[in-house]
């Protein structure tokens, strides 16, 4: 038996104030929808979308000390920031016969110009070295190794620096590699710029006015 009304059905007229009711309870409807969806917009914050997209991040490097790293976010990349020691500063020298591109002049991964020099950083601050903590070989993380002397998969006069696990390219103190290793090119330097000396800008290499 079928439930379709019969073809001569004509519809009840509805109630003005039921009508008004309905209407009512659909705008009520939709502005607790619209509240519910402000949480879920709202985690969406710019500051998140402009850190992915590549806005500077400001780093406070007022608490680091000699021999110690940290890491921050920039662009979804590791950044490290490392305050070497006067003994890690001195282990860069007299090593550039053993590295592939001691004087960062390769465009692979460009190196800005303040920071092509033997400690790879600003003038301001020789001992802070700012790096993306990625291999340029086939984007794996490398490890510390500051330890100097003999190691696993290190030579005997190692002098410290950063290994990288995944096909044994190794980086000295300044983030350069070492000659006949498959990465191709000396870690990233990103732009900076220090906006004190305890505040540090990754992602932009010119103090705004």
């Amino acid at each position: 038996m079928s439930d379709a009304p019969p073809s001569n059905f004509t519809p009840a007229p509805m109630d003005s104030s039921k009508r008004t009711w309905l209407i009512t309870s659909s705008c009520v409807g939709a502005a607790g929808a619209a509240a519910l969806a402000t949480p879920f917009v709202t985690s969406f914050a710019p500051s998140e979308r402009a850190k992915a997209a590549g806005a500077a991040v400001e780093v406070d490097i007022a608490g680091l000390k000699p021999g110690e790293k940290l890491t921050v976010e920039w662009r979804g990349k590791p950044v490290w920031i490392m305050r070497r020691t006067p003994e890690q500063m001195a282990a860069l020298k007299g090593i550039d016969g053993q590295l592939a591109d001691p004087g960062s002049e390769r465009t692979a991964f460009p190196t800005p110009e303040y920071a092509r020099n033997e400690a790879r950083a600003r003038a301001e601050h020789p001992e802070l070295l700012v790096v993306v903590g990625i291999c340029t070989h086939l984007g794996c993380s490398p490890v510390d190794k500051f330890q100097t002397g003999a190691q696993p998969s290190l030579p005997d006069d190692w002098k410290g620096g950063f290994f990288c696990p995944c096909h044994g390219s190794t980086f000295d103190l300044s983030g350069r590699v070492f000659k006949n290793k498959p990465a191709p090119d000396n870690l990233e330097v990103p732009p900076y710029v220090y906006l004190s000396d305890s505040k540090l800008l990754i992602g932009e290499d010119k103090k705004q006015a």
